[in-house]
């Protein structure tokens, strides 16, 4: 049960609006970037699948209404009829939202809940954690993705990050375009096919390198990728093309000047009859450094990508947020918005339309009123998935996830498939005419509100 995987805050605004009477009340948020990080031209949408079973799943057990009664700040609002509350807690409203592998832009909603006050307020903080973080890191993935063009790339990051996130990069990664996974874990849980070698350490446990690699090729015949880089990368790139001949699969390369290494190993293994054997990089590699190695030339087929992955190095935190914009429903339905400066939103629940060139190129998006049809060729991107708190279809397989990523980033612009340092234009969503009017009515309305307060 996940129910205790927020903040504080939430649970107690949740007993807040219990005792007032307003737990019931209608409201309606949206999750959005605000802004892309300066790295980033494009977002990738992931996490929606976690965040569809969390609120389809979402229970308070015994254990935890317990530990809550404990919880000082609470203590006071821990009633019985909270509690009995709590016990019975279900999701019961609406989720609306991009499909995983969507390419989206800032402002526009990443997905838009529609539930009880107190429901859309406590699920806040996981839906930004799950959507967050696996849009970060398949945000990445992509960018790695096609930098490496036709060579395939595989996660190596488990060990850079706390394991539960390791497996979440893996299914996006994988979903973003990444050919394999070294986490078992994510292969046996999603489906993605797994692949590794040995470490240095399987070389430096045997008297010598040529030891290392006949053990290593006796036990695995069909799966021989041998890491040759422990003492003299040429020297163990003949070493493993003498022992494992036909059988070798690959050799991989983890330091060192991989674009000279690389054209080095080749050489070798072709004059030694091994042509089939792929070559492996890893090794602290981006989307940067695969770039230049693809322009000086390099022979690589496959690189292993981990610690830049899965924190997302260069832009290693995405700032969605999740804001009411509406509340009440029917005659009393209000629009929100806040006007601080640097942080206003968007009154009222809304819609994205996008539309395609003849080529199949995005050319556009517009945001608008969720009850507003989008013009004559534009498609609605957000979809509903959950309503009154049941999904209402099964969950996509993975590979249709991947397939749809694919599409998504061959559609982009192609200044913003090109990497940092490249000219661009950003593609910046206009607003329909109904929003921006609702936009120009709210702004009056809370208008006087806003002097008071300033002339205080």
């Amino acid at each position: 049960m996940d129910a205790l995987k927020t903040d504080l805050y939430q649970l107690t605004m949740a007993a807040g609006y219990f005792h007032r009477g307003m737990a019931s009340r209608t409201a309606t948020c949206e999750m959005f970037v605000r802004r892309l990080p300066e790295e980033r031209r494009y977002l990738l949408a992931m996490g929606i699948e976690r965040v569809i079973a969390y609120l389809t799943d979402l229970r308070f057990t015994d254990e935890q209404i317990a530990y809550l009664k404990t919880v000082p700040s609470l203590a006071d609002a821990m009633t019985p009829e909270f509690i009995a509350y709590l016990r019975d807690f279900r999701f019961h409203g609406d989720l609306w939202a991009i499909p995983e592998g969507t390419v989206f832009f800032e402002q526009e909603p990443v997905l838009r809940i529609t539930a009880p006050l107190i429901e859309a307020q406590l699920v806040e903080t996981f839906v930004l954690s799950a959507v967050n973080h696996a849009t970060m890191v398949a945000s990445k993935a992509a960018r790695i993705v096609l930098s490496a063009g036709e060579a395939g790339v595989v996660e190596f990051g488990t060990r850079r990050t706390h394991f539960d996130a390791a497996v979440d990069a893996a299914r996006a990664a994988y979903a973003a375009g990444f050919a394999s996974t070294s986490n078992v874990e994510a292969g046996m849980r999603y489906g993605i096919p797994v692949t590794g070698t040995a470490a240095h350490m399987w070389t430096m446990a045997h008297p010598t390198e040529e030891a290392a690699f006949e053990g290593y090729v006796k036990i695995f015949p069909n799966a021989s990728i041998l890491l040759i880089d422990t003492y003299d990368t040429l020297e163990g790139a003949k070493r493993a093309a003498a022992i494992a001949r036909d059988k070798l699969k690959g050799v991989r390369l983890d330091s060192g000047d991989l674009a000279t290494l690389s054209k080095g190993v080749r050489r070798i293994l072709d004059d030694a009859g091994c042509r089939q054997a792929k070559i492996v990089a890893s090794g602290d590699v981006n989307e940067l450094k695969i770039a230049a190695l693809r322009n000086a030339g390099a022979p690589i087929d496959l690189y292993g990508v981990g610690t830049d992955l899965v924190v997302s190095r260069d832009a290693p935190a995405l700032g969605g947020v999740y804001k009411l914009v509406e509340i009440g429903e029917g005659e009393d339905r209000a629009p929100i918005a806040k006007f601080s400066e640097g942080k206003a939103t968007l009154p009222g629940a809304h819609q994205v339309f996008r539309s395609h060139g003849p080529d199949g190129e995005i050319t556009g998006d517009i945001i608008a009123l969720a009850d507003e049809h989008g013009p004559e060729g534009t498609a609605p991107l957000l979809a509903e998935i959950v309503r009154g708190g049941k999904r209402l279809a099964p969950a996509e397989p993975l590979s249709a996830i991947r397939a749809r990523a694919k599409r998504e980033l061959a559609s982009l612009p192609a200044s913003l498939r090109r990497l940092d340092g490249d000219p661009w234009t950003p593609l910046t969503p206009q607003r329909s005419t109904g929003l921006t009017r609702l936009i120009d009515e709210v702004r009056a309305r809370v208008a006087p509100s806003h002097q008071v307060a300033k002339e205080d």
